[in-house]
């Protein structure tokens, strides 16, 4: 049976919040952790790891101190008076149409709509743009409690056919199914052990990517090696798929393949971790060509096969272009002095290339906003698309023949809406706009530039009410994530809204490690270097309050996954300056994180603790192992899932027991576990707004925030 220990107690003066008064004094009694003698040996120095027992999920001294755990976080949230009020007003702000992009495959439109707080959008389908949809496939329907959500999908080159991959509660694993379009049937198609994998359509057929079946008890868990690559054709058991890829060699090596749109090539791109691709190429027209054959070796640099021209290949490349260029390939002569600049590198970072209409969309980041550019396929730009404003653009592709397709536009303040864009003129019409219950005119976003500690200018997005004064007393929610080459760009959120409303400023930093000004602004966030992603962030709040937007006892910071990793890291070197840390998902044990499921991947981007120099700077900021007992540490909100295999949730666990066993101040330590839920992908919307009402209502008690 589990103890409860640790007792911490909050003693506040009587608040007046949202009407009611209330006392802010609660005994948090924390469940006893036990701790074990675990020690390592990391290259002559012994590491201690206490909480070493938590990292079995499978054993019921782990579940009893879940369910202790969660009691402890329930019973301290149901005491905050306004966390009803926040749900209510969250419903209300939620419960929108919200409709997507269509497109269009065979004889029908295609688009995802959500009437409102459905758990899982729906994909409905409709012959004419004006035609009255018909449902084509409910997810909803797949799980009572909606679980249960899609992941990749394809159609069929003749839309004959419509591939799909389901995944239950969250987790990384996946299903695959195929329908017939004509009656919406499901086929007897059932494909397994499915896991980072795309469905690329060749014939009556198509390729993904796959492991071997894991041990039941260990899935969730245990590391993932020997990725395969297959291909299934329409009507066969899985056992007949017919095996690609695979590489004994290199356990840990991934594969994916990707067919051109004239199906004419099959490119394999190859990766030994989160940074770094090789590319192999088969050419199905070449009589002489029995397998694949290299196009462009690994694994330095990132190119991407745009298309072919022909016997030609498109490739999008950082090599000796940190912001990327175009380059066209003959794959009979690979070699890089053979290489065509279709496209030369802009002082912006060209983030991703679309084809459509036989052209050529650049979508490229002008200060982490996007700009888009129509090219041929020969490299002459023709038109400059005009986007509403700062903003994120994104869905520029259709098929060849093809004059039309539909892209969508969202900011900090704006709710997405879908544009159509006639390739021919360039021009953009609205098409939907969602209707979201508020006023956006009365929000206004800004983007300021700070200077960080090695002397970087680091731009903010700041999001507020308008007619917000400078009085240092807002509060303040800084996010940031600063990783993997992932740019953050200005994206609506009923969530922050609901921040925005109640007066808060929303701040997001474009952390070095993203992508937000290419290859070299990632670099300068990674490896040994990943110190300036937390400098960044922590010189962003130092900013704020020397332009007296805020002061440290009005600042929450949160990030997920890799941004867990930054909150982690900022409130274990820098307790004083926040007030609520809310780290998700994040990957806390720098020492261990390489032993689980895809984590090995990350050590492109982190390095490992396995090598000596790289050992040095991991413990230097791994979150887990920067906590000092004695320290009082913000108010923090530890969240993470049961099925979460891609950060495991052992990280949130040791982090939260340490913190809790650690922590001298007043503010409270708790950890939100979800169940049935994973990294995040696919959440149904009731835990997507319960989730966000409990972390709101935590920010703004300890902020000291009053509802309105």
């Amino acid at each position: 049976m589990l103890k409860l220990i640790n007792r911490r107690w909050i003693f506040m003066s009587m608040s007046l919040i949202g009407g009611q008064a209330f006392a802010q004094q609660q005994p948090i009694v924390y469940p006893e952790t036990k701790k074990v003698d675990t020690v390592d040996n990391y290259h002559g120095t012994a590491i201690a790891d206490p909480y070493r027992w938590l990292e079995d999920d499978n054993s019921e001294a782990t579940k009893e101190w879940v369910i202790a755990q969660n009691k402890v976080t329930q019973e301290y949230l149901s005491k905050i008076p306004f966390r009803a009020q926040i749900k209510k007003r969250l419903e209300e702000l939620w419960n929108y149409p919200k409709n997507g992009a269509p497109s269009k495959h065979g004889d029908y439109y295609y688009f995802f709509k959500n009437d409102g707080l459905q758990n899982q959008s729906v994909l409905y389908r409709s012959a004419t743009l004006n035609g009255t949809p018909e449902v084509f496939l409910d997810p909803n329907k797949l799980s009572a409690d909606g679980t249960v959500a899609l992941g990749a999908m394809s159609f069929s080159k003749d839309g004959k056919y419509f591939a799909y991959l389901v995944a239950k509660a969250g987790s990384d694993w996946q299903e695959g199914y195929v329908m017939d379009v004509a009656t919406k049937q499901l086929l007897p198609d059932k494909l397994d052990w499915i896991k980072f994998s795309g469905l690329s359509w060749r014939g009556n057929g198509f390729y993904y990517s796959r492991y071997d079946k894991p041990e039941e008890k260990s899935k969730l868990s245990r590391k993932n090696e020997f990725q395969k690559v297959y291909y299934h054709q329409v009507g066969d058991p899985q056992e007949k798929d017919v095996l690609v890829y695979k590489d004994d060699a290199h356990p840990l090596r991934m594969g994916g393949i990707s067919v051109t749109e004239d199906e004419r090539f099959l490119v394999l791109g190859l990766t030994e971790g989160t940074s770094g691709r090789e590319i192999w190429y088969r050419d199905m027209e070449d009589p002489n060509q029995k397998d694949f054959a290299l196009l462009i070796k690994g694994f330095e640099y990132e190119p991407d096969v745009i298309d072919n021209d022909g016997s030609t290949l498109l490739v999008r490349t950082n090599h000796n272009a940190p912001n990327y260029k175009i380059v066209a390939i003959d794959p009979k002569h690979p070699e890089e002095a053979n290489w065509k600049v279709l496209v030369p590198e802009k002082k912006e970072a060209l983030e991703g290339v679309g084809t459509g209409g036989g052209k050529l969309f650049l979508s490229y980041l002008a200060d982490a906003s996007s700009k888009v550019y129509q090219y041929d396929y020969k490299g002459k730009l023709e038109h400059e698309l005009r986007l509403p404003g700062i903003g994120s653009a994104s869905g520029f592709g259709s098929k060849k023949d093809e004059n039309e397709f539909f892209y969508t536009f969202t900011s900090f303040v704006t709710p997405t809406t879908v544009y159509k864009y006639d390739i021919k003129t360039g021009q953009s019409t609205v098409y939907d706009k969602a209707a979201v219950k508020f006023d956006p005119s009365k929000f206004e976003t800004k983007q300021v530039f700070f200077t960080s500690k090695d002397g970087t200018r680091v731009p903010v997005f700041l999001s507020y009410k308008k007619g917000i004064r400078l009085n240092g007393d807002n509060p303040v929610l800084l996010y940031g994530y600063g990783g993997f080459n992932i740019a953050i760009t200005p994206a609506f959120s009923v969530s922050n809204l609901y921040f925005m409303e109640q007066g808060g400023i929303y701040a997001v930093v474009s952390l070095r490690g993203g992508s937000e000004y290419g290859e070299a602004w990632h670099k300068a966030g990674m490896m040994e270097k990943k110190q300036n992603v937390f400098d960044d962030f922590i010189g962003a709040a130092e900013y704020l309050i020397s332009a007296k937007y805020t002061n440290p006892t009005r600042i929450a910071i949160q990030g997920g996954s890799n941004g867990g990793l930054l909150v982690g890291a900022c409130m274990t070197q820098r307790p004083e300056l926040f007030k609520v840390a809310l780290p998700a998902v994040g990957v806390m044990d720098m020492l261990r994180f390489q032993k689980f499921t895809i984590g090995w991947a990350w050590a492109t981007e982190y390095g490992s603790s396995d090598d000596a120099e790289q050992f040095k700077y991991l413990l230097k900021y791994s979150p887990l192992h920067n906590l000092k007992p004695g320290t009082a540490y913000p108010a923090t909100m530890v969240t993470t899932a049961d099925h979460d295999d891609r950060v495991v949730p052992a990280h949130s666990f040791k982090f939260a027991a340490t913190l809790q066993a650690d922590n001298a101040g007043p503010n409270p330590v708790l950890i939100r576990i979800e169940s049935q839920a994973g990294h995040g992908a696919g959440k149904p919307t009731s835990k997507k707004i319960e989730e966000v009402a409990d972390t709101w209502a935590f920010t703004m008690y300890n902020l000291g925030m009053k509802v309105k």
